[in-house]
């Protein structure tokens, strides 16, 4: 008893001491000389108290402020309490600069490498109280290709909260906005600014020269010269600031001769094609559903820029597809788009299918050339499935061979009685046609009017698992098979369909049954058809018209 006790205590603390975590993050890593960067330590143990020791920061930072802030989140596993600690941090070097581990009581954090780049010159010569710096990536791209535009707001006074920015207008190009503006400080000439930083991307949708337009940025200064208390309901104190963005020329390049002019244009930085099966297709079976996702992403490129993939076109495999999930990620370069699209696969033969290999062409604006992505060509070995009924094909139908030395006749003898039987059984079918119909007995099991409410039900409540055996169960009782009703009535054979397709694919859970039911229940009976063609062929022409 006392070992197991002593197991127990040692599980509670390793999984107390795996459940603390105390973790470290910046809002960036690249940054100029002279800027400020948010160090954010958190920690979601609430039994520690007390804040992170911040000492080993003053050798390479100036600590320029801090806060603390307190969370309580709910999950699946309940209530959860975290802390934060953000430190806004001015680095005192230029070039990698580690910020070196802390400590909060026994839990440590890792740490970060920041890359502070050496700033130029030329902004110790503005001096205003607020002025805008605005740059692109690059000077010339390919059309279509990714821009990013950089807009930096510098003031070294302050502002409300009334700021306004122009909407960035461009009609021969569209513009993508990259996440949130960040503000940070940067120390400009011994004066501290605040800066407002926001990224664009821009692809122009037309070669030749392409004009960046300015944009205005509008704010309120506060006016601290003037002895008037602030009051919250009157006029705000202050001087309206009105500055402009410089205009920036682009060259946009036309796509390159080299490139082939069936193959959709993509001028990316990078693109990855990948495939991911469910289940795994290495031991597949007729009538199996494998789902295969194929997903292409690029790194320069919004989503909607992204083309189809080819379609999966195999004999003896039935392909149902999805909606393609489009996606855009925003990444340190621009803009990272993705399309998946995802699709059920059916085998309906065994033995070996070869899958085609898939491969997108695009331009490398790197090294500007073509590149390739492809996925190799698989190979699908398809095995028999023993739960599926299954005709015997041609191959497999061996006429029997006499063996040396056995005599012929007994097979022929055998042969003869089998003509006649048959003979004698058409004879029997034949004359038995002509005798009146003999009333079936009654049959054993559930009614068909029990069989059709079964089959209502499961219609209505949209279950195509359900509604298939539903379906099955009544067929059985019917005088036609389920093929021969499809092929003489067409809501059905499309109802049919629908149903077919809910089952081999991912959106059968949004199947609607109501059109399955509307057509068995308007599906006209036999005799009904038959009548009708009799009243049909029957109509003449009177004997003596008037």
């Amino acid at each position: 008893m006392s070992r197991l006790l002593c197991t127990l205590l040692l599980s509670l603390l390793a999984l107390h001491a795996s459940a603390q975590s105390f973790t470290a993050s910046v809002d960036r890593t690249r940054l100029n000389a002279g800027e400020s960067v948010e160090l954010t330590l958190e920690s979601n143990d609430p039994t520690l108290f007390g804040k992170p020791d911040l000492l080993p920061l003053n050798d390479l930072f100036e600590v320029l402020g801090t806060r603390q802030v307190n969370r309580l989140t709910s999950g699946s596993n309940g209530a959860q309490a975290s802390t934060r600690w953000i430190v806004t941090l001015q680095p005192k070097h230029s070039g990698y600069v580690v910020i070196p581990p802390l400590s909060l009581g026994t839990l440590q954090s890792e740490p970060i490498t920041l890359h502070i780049q050496q700033g130029s010159n030329a902004d110790d010569n503005r001096l205003a109280p607020v002025f805008i710096d605005a740059n692109l990536d690059q000077e010339s791209v390919y059309v279509q290709a990714q821009t990013v535009l950089t807009l930096r707001i510098y003031h070294s006074v302050s502002l409300y909260d009334d700021s306004s920015l122009t909407q960035l207008d461009m009609p021969q190009a569209r513009v993508e906005s990259l996440g949130e503006p960040r503000t940070y400080e940067k120390d400009i000439n011994g004066v501290r600014h605040g800066v407002i930083e926001l990224h664009y991307a821009i692809f122009p949708q037309e070669s030749g020269e392409l004009l960046i337009p300015a944009q205005t940025f509008t704010a309120t200064a506060v006016d601290r010269s003037s002895g008037t208390a602030y009051n919250p309901f009157g006029p705000r104190p202050g001087k309206v600031v009105r500055v402009k963005s410089p205009e920036i020329p682009l060259t946009v390049k036309a796509k390159p001769a080299s490139y082939p002019a069936d193959a959709p244009w993509l001028p990316a930085r990078s693109v990855t094609l990948n495939e991911v099966w469910n289940p795994q297709p290495d031991s597949t079976r007729v009538g199996d559903s494998l789902t295969r996702s194929l997903l292409i992403k690029a790194e320069g490129l919004a989503s909607a820029q992204l083309p189809p993939l080819p379609a999966t076109q195999v004999s003896g495999l039935r392909r149902y597809p999805d909606q393609p999930q489009l996606a855009n990620q925003v990444g340190e370069n621009g803009l990272i788009g993705s399309r998946e699209e995802r699709e059920a696969l059916v085998a309906n033969r065994e033995g070996l299918l070869v899958l085609p290999a898939v491969e997108v062409l695009w331009w490398n604006t790197r090294t500007d050339q073509l590149e390739r992505s492809s996925l190799p060509a698989r190979d699908l070995q398809v095995a028999s499935n023993p739960n599926l009924e299954t005709l015997p094909s041609e191959a497999e139908r061996v006429e029997p061979v006499a063996a040396p030395g056995v005599p012929l006749w007994p097979w022929q003898l055998s042969t003869a009685l089998l003509s006649l039987t048959t003979l004698l059984g058409f004879v029997l079918w034949w004359r038995a046609r002509r005798q009146p119909a003999v009333m079936p007995s009654q049959q054993s099991g559930p009614s068909p009017r029990n069989l059709l409410d079964d089959l209502k039900r499961s219609c209505l409540a949209n279950d195509s698992q359900t509604t298939r055996h539903a379906l099955d169960a009544w067929a059985r009782q019917q005088p036609e098979t389920l093929a021969e009703m499809a092929a003489r009535f067409t809501p059905l054979s499309d109802a049919l369909d629908g149903l077919n397709g809910a089952l081999y694919s991912e959106s059968g859970q949004h199947w609607q049954g109501r059109n399955l039911w509307l057509a068995i229940r308007s599906l006209p009976a036999v005799e009904d058809q038959e009548s009708t063609a009799n009243q049909d062929s029957s109509a003449l022409p009177p004997l003596y018209p008037r």
